[in-house]
Protein backbone atom coordinates (compact mmCIF):
# COMPACT_ATOMS: atom_id res chain seq x y z
CA UNK A 1 0.00 0.00 0.00
CA UNK A 2 1.41 3.31 -0.91
CA UNK A 3 2.11 5.79 1.13
CA UNK A 4 3.23 9.01 -0.85
CA UNK A 5 2.79 12.08 -0.19
CA UNK A 6 0.82 13.15 -3.17
CA UNK A 7 -1.37 11.54 -5.84
CA UNK A 8 -1.39 7.53 -4.25
CA UNK A 9 -4.94 5.56 -3.77
CA UNK A 10 -4.85 4.12 -0.49
CA UNK A 11 -7.66 1.81 0.35
CA UNK A 12 -8.69 -0.14 3.60
CA UNK A 13 -7.82 -3.45 2.18
CA UNK A 14 -6.46 -4.04 5.76
CA UNK A 15 -8.86 -4.25 8.83
CA UNK A 16 -6.69 -4.61 12.41
CA UNK A 17 -9.29 -3.91 15.16
CA UNK A 18 -12.87 -4.97 13.65
CA UNK A 19 -15.74 -5.04 16.00
CA UNK A 20 -17.26 -8.53 16.20
CA UNK A 21 -20.80 -7.14 17.04
CA UNK A 22 -20.85 -4.43 13.96
CA UNK A 23 -22.89 -5.87 11.44
CA UNK A 24 -22.68 -2.80 8.54
CA UNK A 25 -19.85 -2.39 6.53
CA UNK A 26 -17.73 0.57 5.39
CA UNK A 27 -15.76 0.76 2.15
CA UNK A 28 -13.19 3.42 2.00
CA UNK A 29 -10.36 4.74 0.21
CA UNK A 30 -8.10 7.98 0.39
CA UNK A 31 -6.35 10.00 -2.37
CA UNK A 32 -3.87 12.67 -2.14
CA UNK A 33 -1.39 13.21 1.66
CA UNK A 34 -0.89 10.71 4.65
CA UNK A 35 -2.63 13.33 6.07
CA UNK A 36 -5.79 12.02 4.61
CA UNK A 37 -5.07 8.26 5.26
CA UNK A 38 -4.79 9.16 8.78
CA UNK A 39 -7.86 10.80 8.33
CA UNK A 40 -9.62 8.10 6.89
CA UNK A 41 -8.75 5.78 9.97
CA UNK A 42 -10.18 8.33 12.65
CA UNK A 43 -13.26 8.08 10.10
CA UNK A 44 -13.67 4.45 10.26
CA UNK A 45 -12.85 4.88 14.11
CA UNK A 46 -15.77 7.23 14.54
CA UNK A 47 -18.22 4.86 12.45
CA UNK A 48 -17.02 1.66 14.40
CA UNK A 49 -19.34 3.02 17.24
CA UNK A 50 -21.99 3.22 14.64
CA UNK A 51 -21.60 -0.21 14.03
CA UNK A 52 -19.51 -0.24 10.80
CA UNK A 53 -16.72 -2.84 9.81
CA UNK A 54 -14.39 -1.79 7.37
CA UNK A 55 -14.40 -4.29 4.44
CA UNK A 56 -12.59 -4.07 0.90
CA UNK A 57 -15.19 -5.41 -0.81
CA UNK A 58 -16.77 -2.27 -2.57
CA UNK A 59 -20.05 -4.54 -3.99
CA UNK A 60 -21.02 -5.57 -0.42
CA UNK A 61 -20.80 -2.09 1.04
CA UNK A 62 -23.41 0.15 3.14
CA UNK A 63 -21.75 3.16 2.75
CA UNK A 64 -18.79 3.90 0.80
CA UNK A 65 -16.66 6.68 1.47
CA UNK A 66 -13.47 8.52 -0.62
CA UNK A 67 -11.03 10.73 1.02
CA UNK A 68 -10.41 13.44 -1.79
CA UNK A 69 -7.32 15.35 -2.36
CA UNK A 70 -7.47 19.40 -4.41
CA UNK A 71 -3.59 19.76 -4.48
CA UNK A 72 -4.30 19.16 -8.12
CA UNK A 73 -6.57 19.08 -10.74
CA UNK A 74 -5.44 15.51 -12.09
CA UNK A 75 -6.15 14.58 -8.24
CA UNK A 76 -9.73 15.78 -8.38
CA UNK A 77 -10.39 14.18 -12.04
CA UNK A 78 -9.33 10.77 -10.61
CA UNK A 79 -11.73 11.07 -7.73
CA UNK A 80 -14.52 11.84 -10.37
CA UNK A 81 -13.67 8.62 -12.13
CA UNK A 82 -14.01 6.55 -8.85
CA UNK A 83 -17.44 8.31 -8.22
CA UNK A 84 -18.53 6.88 -11.94
CA UNK A 85 -17.10 2.91 -10.81
CA UNK A 86 -19.37 3.55 -7.38
CA UNK A 87 -22.29 4.58 -9.90
CA UNK A 88 -21.90 1.56 -11.82
CA UNK A 89 -21.70 -0.80 -8.59
CA UNK A 90 -25.02 1.25 -7.36
CA UNK A 91 -26.89 0.12 -10.59
CA UNK A 92 -26.04 -3.17 -11.43
CA UNK A 93 -25.35 -4.90 -7.99
CA UNK A 94 -26.25 -2.68 -4.60
CA UNK A 95 -29.31 -0.12 -5.06
CA UNK A 96 -28.99 0.48 -0.99
CA UNK A 97 -25.23 2.04 -0.93
CA UNK A 98 -24.89 5.02 0.60
CA UNK A 99 -22.32 7.43 -1.34
CA UNK A 100 -20.00 10.11 0.63
CA UNK A 101 -17.39 12.39 -0.40
CA UNK A 102 -14.48 13.75 2.48
CA UNK A 103 -11.52 15.64 2.83
CA UNK A 104 -10.27 18.67 1.03
CA UNK A 105 -12.26 18.16 -2.57
CA UNK A 106 -15.68 18.34 -0.34
CA UNK A 107 -14.54 21.37 1.43
CA UNK A 108 -13.79 22.88 -1.92
CA UNK A 109 -16.83 22.24 -3.53
CA UNK A 110 -19.61 22.10 -0.47
CA UNK A 111 -22.92 21.56 -1.45
CA UNK A 112 -21.54 21.94 -5.25
CA UNK A 113 -21.17 18.52 -5.11
CA UNK A 114 -24.68 17.51 -4.66
CA UNK A 115 -25.59 18.69 -7.90
CA UNK A 116 -22.47 17.90 -9.75
CA UNK A 117 -22.50 14.50 -8.88
CA UNK A 118 -25.48 12.80 -8.07
CA UNK A 119 -24.70 9.31 -6.49
CA UNK A 120 -23.36 11.89 -3.53
CA UNK A 121 -25.39 11.47 -0.54
CA UNK A 122 -23.14 13.52 1.77
CA UNK A 123 -20.25 15.89 1.78
CA UNK A 124 -18.19 16.19 4.89
CA UNK A 125 -15.09 18.65 5.34
CA UNK A 126 -11.75 17.89 7.14
CA UNK A 127 -13.20 19.50 10.33
CA UNK A 128 -16.03 17.54 10.52
CA UNK A 129 -15.74 13.65 10.91
CA UNK A 130 -17.29 13.73 13.77
CA UNK A 131 -20.91 15.19 12.30
CA UNK A 132 -20.92 11.57 10.19
CA UNK A 133 -23.47 9.92 12.37
CA UNK A 134 -25.79 12.73 12.13
CA UNK A 135 -25.53 13.07 8.38
CA UNK A 136 -26.22 9.28 7.84
CA UNK A 137 -29.40 10.05 10.06
CA UNK A 138 -29.72 13.28 7.50
CA UNK A 139 -29.30 10.85 4.50
CA UNK A 140 -31.84 8.25 5.77
CA UNK A 141 -34.62 11.11 6.13
CA UNK A 142 -33.86 12.16 2.99
CA UNK A 143 -32.44 15.43 3.32
CA UNK A 144 -29.08 17.32 2.23
CA UNK A 145 -25.88 16.14 4.42
CA UNK A 146 -22.86 18.63 4.03
CA UNK A 147 -20.94 19.62 7.23
CA UNK A 148 -18.22 21.66 6.09
CA UNK A 149 -17.38 24.02 8.87
CA UNK A 150 -13.80 24.75 9.35
CA UNK A 151 -12.69 24.25 12.90
CA UNK A 152 -10.22 26.40 14.61
CA UNK A 153 -9.64 24.05 17.20
CA UNK A 154 -10.47 20.45 16.37
CA UNK A 155 -7.21 18.27 16.42
CA UNK A 156 -9.18 14.77 16.82
CA UNK A 157 -7.06 14.28 19.62
CA UNK A 158 -10.04 12.20 21.44
CA UNK A 159 -9.95 9.81 18.70
CA UNK A 160 -8.17 6.79 18.37
CA UNK A 161 -7.59 5.70 14.74
CA UNK A 162 -8.62 2.17 13.42
CA UNK A 163 -5.64 1.05 11.25
CA UNK A 164 -6.44 0.24 7.98
CA UNK A 165 -3.05 -0.55 6.64
CA UNK A 166 0.67 -0.53 7.66
CA UNK A 167 -0.14 -4.78 8.44
CA UNK A 168 0.46 -3.89 12.07
CA UNK A 169 4.19 -2.65 12.02
CA UNK A 170 3.76 1.36 10.99
CA UNK A 171 1.42 3.73 11.44
CA UNK A 172 0.53 7.64 10.90
CA UNK A 173 -0.16 10.14 14.45
CA UNK A 174 -1.28 13.41 13.50
CA UNK A 175 0.22 16.06 15.40
CA UNK A 176 -0.79 19.20 13.70
CA UNK A 177 -3.78 20.05 11.45
CA UNK A 178 -4.30 23.54 9.03
CA UNK A 179 -1.39 25.26 7.37
CA UNK A 180 -0.91 29.32 7.99
CA UNK A 181 1.46 29.16 4.88
CA UNK A 182 -0.71 30.54 2.14
CA UNK A 183 1.73 29.75 -0.23
CA UNK A 184 0.29 31.43 -3.71
CA UNK A 185 -0.41 27.83 -5.65
CA UNK A 186 -2.17 25.87 -2.44
CA UNK A 187 -5.59 25.07 -1.66
CA UNK A 188 -4.80 23.45 1.62
CA UNK A 189 -5.04 26.56 3.75
CA UNK A 190 -8.57 27.16 2.54
CA UNK A 191 -9.75 23.15 2.80
CA UNK A 192 -8.29 21.80 6.12
CA UNK A 193 -8.18 25.30 7.62
CA UNK A 194 -6.03 27.50 10.40
CA UNK A 195 -2.78 25.60 11.79
CA UNK A 196 -3.54 24.15 15.16
CA UNK A 197 -1.09 21.51 17.48
CA UNK A 198 -2.47 18.51 19.26
CA UNK A 199 -1.71 18.10 22.69
CA UNK A 200 1.55 16.44 23.29
CA UNK A 201 0.16 14.13 25.88
CA UNK A 202 -2.53 12.97 23.29
CA UNK A 203 0.37 12.07 21.20
CA UNK A 204 2.18 10.24 23.41
CA UNK A 205 -0.56 7.87 24.37
CA UNK A 206 -2.10 7.31 20.60
CA UNK A 207 1.83 6.14 20.09
CA UNK A 208 1.82 3.85 23.49
CA UNK A 209 -0.95 2.17 22.93
CA UNK A 210 0.32 1.40 18.95
CA UNK A 211 3.63 0.12 20.73
CA UNK A 212 1.56 -2.12 23.19
CA UNK A 213 -0.28 -3.56 19.95
CA UNK A 214 3.21 -4.18 18.32
CA UNK A 215 3.84 -1.69 15.73
CA UNK A 216 7.92 -0.96 15.18
CA UNK A 217 7.44 2.07 13.39
CA UNK A 218 5.41 5.86 13.59
CA UNK A 219 5.09 8.53 11.11
CA UNK A 220 4.21 12.17 13.12
CA UNK A 221 1.83 13.86 10.60
CA UNK A 222 1.58 17.69 10.07
CA UNK A 223 1.02 19.74 7.13
CA UNK A 224 4.46 21.78 8.31
CA UNK A 225 5.71 19.16 11.12
CA UNK A 226 8.18 22.16 12.22
CA UNK A 227 5.43 24.91 13.09
CA UNK A 228 4.18 22.40 16.36
CA UNK A 229 3.94 24.44 19.15
CA UNK A 230 1.77 23.56 22.16
CA UNK A 231 1.03 25.91 25.11
CA UNK A 232 -2.24 24.26 26.28
CA UNK A 233 -4.52 25.18 23.20
CA UNK A 234 -5.21 27.89 20.27
CA UNK A 235 -3.86 29.00 17.48
CA UNK A 236 -0.21 29.18 16.86
CA UNK A 237 -0.79 32.93 16.15
CA UNK A 238 -2.02 33.79 19.43
CA UNK A 239 0.79 32.56 21.07
CA UNK A 240 1.61 36.31 21.93
CA UNK A 241 -1.21 36.66 23.88
CA UNK A 242 -0.40 33.55 25.51
CA UNK A 243 0.39 33.67 29.55
CA UNK A 244 3.67 33.50 30.95
CA UNK A 245 2.92 30.11 31.88
CA UNK A 246 1.72 28.94 29.01
CA UNK A 247 4.96 30.54 27.32
CA UNK A 248 7.11 28.73 29.88
CA UNK A 249 5.44 25.35 29.94
CA UNK A 250 4.86 25.41 25.73
CA UNK A 251 6.20 22.20 23.82
CA UNK A 252 7.54 22.80 19.96
CA UNK A 253 8.39 20.18 17.38
CA UNK A 254 12.21 19.65 18.14
CA UNK A 255 10.67 19.07 22.36
CA UNK A 256 7.81 16.53 21.39
CA UNK A 257 10.21 15.12 18.96
CA UNK A 258 12.37 14.66 21.80
CA UNK A 259 9.57 13.52 24.08
CA UNK A 260 8.62 10.42 21.83
CA UNK A 261 11.73 9.05 20.97
CA UNK A 262 13.09 8.96 24.92
CA UNK A 263 9.44 7.17 25.62
CA UNK A 264 9.73 4.55 23.17
CA UNK A 265 13.66 3.98 22.28
CA UNK A 266 13.09 0.49 20.49
CA UNK A 267 10.05 2.41 18.31
CA UNK A 268 11.07 4.04 15.00
CA UNK A 269 9.84 7.38 14.65
CA UNK A 270 9.58 9.32 11.55
CA UNK A 271 7.70 12.90 10.74
CA UNK A 272 6.50 14.66 7.95
CA UNK A 273 6.48 16.95 6.00
CA UNK A 274 8.86 19.80 7.05
CA UNK A 275 8.88 23.53 5.66
CA UNK A 276 11.98 25.07 5.29
CA UNK A 277 11.24 28.12 6.51
CA UNK A 278 10.15 26.66 9.90
CA UNK A 279 12.84 23.70 10.90
CA UNK A 280 15.42 24.71 13.59
CA UNK A 281 18.59 23.51 13.99
CA UNK A 282 17.03 22.31 17.54
CA UNK A 283 15.41 19.56 15.63
CA UNK A 284 18.80 18.50 13.87
CA UNK A 285 20.49 18.06 17.31
CA UNK A 286 17.39 15.78 18.45
CA UNK A 287 17.54 13.61 15.45
CA UNK A 288 21.34 13.16 16.16
CA UNK A 289 21.12 12.34 19.57
CA UNK A 290 18.76 9.14 18.87
CA UNK A 291 19.18 6.20 16.70
CA UNK A 292 15.30 5.50 16.91
CA UNK A 293 14.67 9.08 14.72
CA UNK A 294 14.73 8.06 11.13
CA UNK A 295 17.48 10.11 9.26
CA UNK A 296 15.32 11.20 6.65
CA UNK A 297 13.84 14.92 6.31
CA UNK A 298 11.16 15.48 3.72
CA UNK A 299 12.42 19.29 2.67
CA UNK A 300 9.97 20.26 -0.27
CA UNK A 301 11.91 23.33 -2.48
CA UNK A 302 9.14 23.68 -5.04
CA UNK A 303 11.79 26.42 -6.97
CA UNK A 304 15.19 26.45 -7.11
CA UNK A 305 14.86 30.56 -8.21
CA UNK A 306 14.81 32.92 -5.86
CA UNK A 307 12.18 34.71 -8.20
CA UNK A 308 10.19 32.29 -8.16
CA UNK A 309 9.77 31.41 -4.40
CA UNK A 310 8.89 34.65 -3.65
CA UNK A 311 5.93 34.12 -6.51
CA UNK A 312 5.26 30.88 -4.54
CA UNK A 313 4.87 33.02 -1.25
CA UNK A 314 7.50 30.70 0.15
CA UNK A 315 9.23 32.42 3.09
CA UNK A 316 12.74 31.35 2.23
CA UNK A 317 15.20 31.72 -0.51
CA UNK A 318 17.53 29.73 -2.85
CA UNK A 319 20.45 30.31 -0.55
CA UNK A 320 18.74 30.00 3.06
CA UNK A 321 17.29 26.57 1.46
CA UNK A 322 21.25 25.77 0.97
CA UNK A 323 21.91 27.26 4.20
CA UNK A 324 19.68 24.93 6.07
CA UNK A 325 20.93 21.58 3.70
CA UNK A 326 24.64 22.47 4.69
CA UNK A 327 23.75 22.34 7.95
CA UNK A 328 21.77 19.28 7.94
CA UNK A 329 24.77 17.72 6.00
CA UNK A 330 26.88 19.08 9.10
CA UNK A 331 24.74 18.04 11.68
CA UNK A 332 22.98 14.46 10.76
CA UNK A 333 25.62 13.78 7.97
CA UNK A 334 23.77 10.17 7.00
CA UNK A 335 20.66 11.94 6.57
CA UNK A 336 18.63 11.39 2.95
CA UNK A 337 16.52 14.59 1.68
CA UNK A 338 13.26 14.03 -0.75
CA UNK A 339 11.33 17.29 -2.32
CA UNK A 340 8.42 18.72 -3.61
CA UNK A 341 8.95 20.26 -6.95
CA UNK A 342 6.77 22.38 -9.26
CA UNK A 343 7.56 22.72 -13.05
CA UNK A 344 5.91 25.53 -15.14
CA UNK A 345 4.78 28.02 -12.15
CA UNK A 346 3.80 31.26 -13.45
CA UNK A 347 6.04 33.66 -15.03
CA UNK A 348 8.95 30.77 -15.17
CA UNK A 349 11.50 31.37 -17.11
CA UNK A 350 14.49 28.82 -18.88
CA UNK A 351 16.75 30.50 -16.10
CA UNK A 352 14.08 29.95 -13.10
CA UNK A 353 13.96 26.59 -14.40
CA UNK A 354 17.74 26.11 -14.78
CA UNK A 355 17.92 27.06 -11.03
CA UNK A 356 15.81 24.23 -10.30
CA UNK A 357 18.14 21.63 -11.38
CA UNK A 358 21.34 23.34 -10.60
CA UNK A 359 19.94 23.39 -6.77
CA UNK A 360 18.90 19.10 -7.71
CA UNK A 361 22.69 19.25 -8.58
CA UNK A 362 23.64 20.19 -4.85
CA UNK A 363 21.55 18.27 -2.93
CA UNK A 364 21.23 15.28 -5.17
CA UNK A 365 18.16 14.47 -3.23
CA UNK A 366 17.06 10.79 -2.80
CA UNK A 367 13.91 10.92 -4.59
CA UNK A 368 11.12 13.62 -4.62
CA UNK A 369 7.62 14.19 -5.57
CA UNK A 370 7.49 15.92 -9.50
CA UNK A 371 4.68 18.08 -11.03
CA UNK A 372 3.36 20.25 -13.45
CA UNK A 373 2.21 23.25 -12.10
CA UNK A 374 -1.75 22.95 -11.47
CA UNK A 375 -4.00 25.88 -11.33
CA UNK A 376 -6.17 25.84 -7.98
CA UNK A 377 -9.62 27.63 -7.95
CA UNK A 378 -9.47 30.59 -5.46
CA UNK A 379 -5.62 30.67 -4.39
CA UNK A 380 -3.54 33.51 -4.65
CA UNK A 381 -2.01 32.94 -8.06
CA UNK A 382 -4.94 31.57 -10.05
CA UNK A 383 -6.79 34.93 -8.90
CA UNK A 384 -3.54 36.77 -9.52
CA UNK A 385 -1.05 35.22 -11.77
CA UNK A 386 -1.90 33.93 -15.43
CA UNK A 387 -0.62 30.93 -16.08
CA UNK A 388 1.37 31.75 -19.23
CA UNK A 389 2.96 28.49 -19.54
CA UNK A 390 2.07 26.39 -22.63
CA UNK A 391 1.63 22.97 -21.33
CA UNK A 392 4.50 21.30 -23.84
CA UNK A 393 7.02 23.71 -21.92
CA UNK A 394 5.77 22.84 -18.36
CA UNK A 395 6.04 18.58 -19.39
CA UNK A 396 9.10 19.30 -21.07
CA UNK A 397 10.74 20.62 -17.87
CA UNK A 398 9.03 18.17 -15.91
CA UNK A 399 10.80 15.55 -18.07
CA UNK A 400 14.37 16.50 -16.94
CA UNK A 401 13.72 17.27 -13.42
CA UNK A 402 12.39 13.86 -13.27
CA UNK A 403 15.01 12.54 -15.46
CA UNK A 404 17.82 14.49 -13.43
CA UNK A 405 15.87 12.94 -9.83
CA UNK A 406 16.42 9.64 -11.89
CA UNK A 407 20.28 9.95 -12.24
CA UNK A 408 20.61 11.26 -8.48
CA UNK A 409 17.98 8.04 -7.29
CA UNK A 410 20.39 5.82 -9.25
CA UNK A 411 23.76 7.48 -7.60
CA UNK A 412 22.63 7.36 -4.03
CA UNK A 413 21.47 3.34 -4.36
CA UNK A 414 24.80 2.68 -5.63
CA UNK A 415 26.51 4.62 -3.35
CA UNK A 416 24.84 1.85 -0.54
CA UNK A 417 26.76 -1.49 -2.43
CA UNK A 418 28.86 -3.58 -0.20
CA UNK A 419 27.21 -1.91 3.14
CA UNK A 420 24.99 -3.73 6.03
CA UNK A 421 22.33 -1.52 6.91
CA UNK A 422 19.19 -1.97 9.42
CA UNK A 423 16.09 -2.86 7.92
CA UNK A 424 12.56 -2.84 9.19
CA UNK A 425 10.68 -5.81 7.81
CA UNK A 426 7.11 -4.02 6.29
CA UNK A 427 5.82 -6.47 3.95
CA UNK A 428 6.20 -9.35 0.83
CA UNK A 429 8.22 -8.44 -2.03
CA UNK A 430 5.55 -7.26 -4.72
CA UNK A 431 7.55 -8.91 -7.08
CA UNK A 432 8.79 -12.10 -5.39
CA UNK A 433 6.71 -13.72 -2.76
CA UNK A 434 10.06 -15.69 -1.80
CA UNK A 435 11.59 -12.06 -0.86
CA UNK A 436 10.80 -9.18 2.22
CA UNK A 437 10.62 -5.56 1.25
CA UNK A 438 11.58 -3.15 3.91
CA UNK A 439 12.97 0.21 4.41
CA UNK A 440 16.02 1.70 5.90
CA UNK A 441 16.34 4.48 8.49
CA UNK A 442 16.74 6.48 5.50
CA UNK A 443 13.51 5.28 4.03
CA UNK A 444 15.46 3.47 0.97
CA UNK A 445 13.63 0.32 -0.12
CA UNK A 446 15.75 -3.08 0.51
CA UNK A 447 14.82 -6.51 -0.85
CA UNK A 448 15.78 -9.88 0.52
CA UNK A 449 15.66 -13.20 0.80
CA UNK A 450 12.99 -14.10 3.55
CA UNK A 451 14.45 -17.32 4.82
CA UNK A 452 13.64 -17.71 9.05
CA UNK A 453 12.58 -13.98 9.45
CA UNK A 454 9.07 -12.45 9.63
CA UNK A 455 7.80 -8.90 8.90
CA UNK A 456 8.25 -6.62 11.65
CA UNK A 457 11.80 -7.95 12.41
CA UNK A 458 14.82 -5.54 12.66
CA UNK A 459 17.37 -7.33 10.14
CA UNK A 460 20.96 -5.82 9.16
CA UNK A 461 20.98 -6.62 5.25
CA UNK A 462 24.03 -6.28 3.08
CA UNK A 463 23.54 -4.66 -0.10
CA UNK A 464 24.56 -6.43 -2.61
CA UNK A 465 22.67 -4.78 -5.91
CA UNK A 466 20.45 -2.06 -6.63
CA UNK A 467 17.87 -0.78 -8.99
CA UNK A 468 16.99 3.34 -9.37
CA UNK A 469 15.35 3.19 -6.34
CA UNK A 470 15.53 -0.06 -4.48
CA UNK A 471 18.43 -2.08 -2.44
CA UNK A 472 19.01 -5.42 -3.08
CA UNK A 473 20.72 -7.51 -0.41
CA UNK A 474 20.81 -10.44 1.72
CA UNK A 475 20.19 -10.40 5.45
CA UNK A 476 23.22 -11.76 8.43
CA UNK A 477 21.30 -11.23 11.23
CA UNK A 478 18.92 -9.48 13.22
CA UNK A 479 19.89 -6.00 14.45
CA UNK A 480 21.14 -5.31 17.61
CA UNK A 481 19.59 -2.31 18.57
CA UNK A 482 16.26 -4.08 18.51
CA UNK A 483 17.05 -7.40 20.18
CA UNK A 484 14.07 -7.04 22.34
CA UNK A 485 11.61 -6.45 19.53
CA UNK A 486 12.92 -9.45 17.37
CA UNK A 487 10.39 -11.62 18.83
CA UNK A 488 11.53 -14.24 16.28
CA UNK A 489 14.77 -14.89 18.19
CA UNK A 490 14.65 -12.99 21.47
CA UNK A 491 11.07 -13.56 22.78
Amino acid sequence: MEKNIDESIQGSTLVLDSKAENTKKLFIESYGCQMNFNDSEIVASILAEQGYNTTDSLEHADLVLVNTCSIRDKAEQTVRKRLEKYQAVKRMANPEMKVGVLGCMAERLKEKFLEEEKIVDLVVGPDAYKDIPNLLKEVEAGRDAVNVILSRDETYADVNPVRLGGGGITAFVSITRGCDNMCTFCVVPFTRGRERSRDPYSILNEITDLVEKGYKEVTLLGQNVDSYLWYGGGLKKDFHKASEIQKATAVNFAQLLDMVAKAHPALRIRFSTSNPQDMTEDVLHVMAAHKNICKHIHLPFQSGSTRILKAMNRQHTREEYIELVDKIREIVPDCALSHDIIAGFPTETEEDHQDTLSLMEYVKYDFGFMFVYSERPGTLAARKLEDDIPEAIKKRRLQEIVALQQQHSAYNTKRMLGKTVEVLIEKESKKDANEWSGRTSQNMVAVFPKENYKAGDFVMVEITDCTTATLIGKAVGYSENHKSENSSTYG
